[in-house]
């Protein structure tokens, strides 16, 4: 091979490297920032109704953006908020829809016992979805009950969605 044709291959890569770069940043993602405003929202809350909770938000690819532990919340709630976080982004549901596709019978029984176990399948998550309907991230609330963790989640979703119309 000569070096002209090197040169050109060497460019052609370079080119689609640089143009999914400009993709990729293109695509949203969750801030730190909007994490962090998220969660004082559903911490208010999770204080308003007695519930010491746990909130998790995680990135597009389902990593924790961050997360915060009310004062005297239970230690295995952080796990779980995390995973619930993980959960809706990787399957692209709430945790309380998966509740219905993971009981005996239903065509997914027994996900929980896949990714390590870190899938969730009760409520208290919800994925994050831009203006756009982009899924951007997701929110996992545990220390209530379930009912108390998947009405955090869905307030906090709520929150959320006034916060990307208002582009705050």
């Amino acid at each position: 091979m000569d070096n002209q044709a090197m040169s050109e291959i060497v460019e052609s890569v370079v080119r689609r490297v640089i143009s999914s770069q400009t993709r990729s940043a293109a695509v949203p993602d969750m801030t730190l920032d909007l994490a962090k405003r998220l969660i004082e929202k559903v911490r208010i809350r999770a204080s308003e109704m007695g519930v010491n909770a746990v909130v998790a938000v995680s990135n597009r690819a389902a990593r924790p953006v961050a997360v915060e532990c009310m004062d005297d919340s239970y230690i295995a709630s952080y796990d779980i908020a995390v995973n619930k976080a993980f959960t809706v982004v990787s399957l692209k549901m709430p945790t309380s829809k998966l509740k219905e596709l993971a009981q005996p019978g239903a065509p997914l029984y027994g996900i929980q016992f896949t990714n390590q176990g870190n899938i969730v399948i009760f409520g208290g998550g919800v994925p994050l979805h831009d203006k756009n309907g982009v899924l951007i991230g997701g929110l996992g609330v545990s220390g209530g009950s379930e009912e108390q963790d998947t009405a955090l989640a869905e307030y906090g979703e709520s929150v959320f969605h006034q916060c990307m119309i208002d582009n705050l």
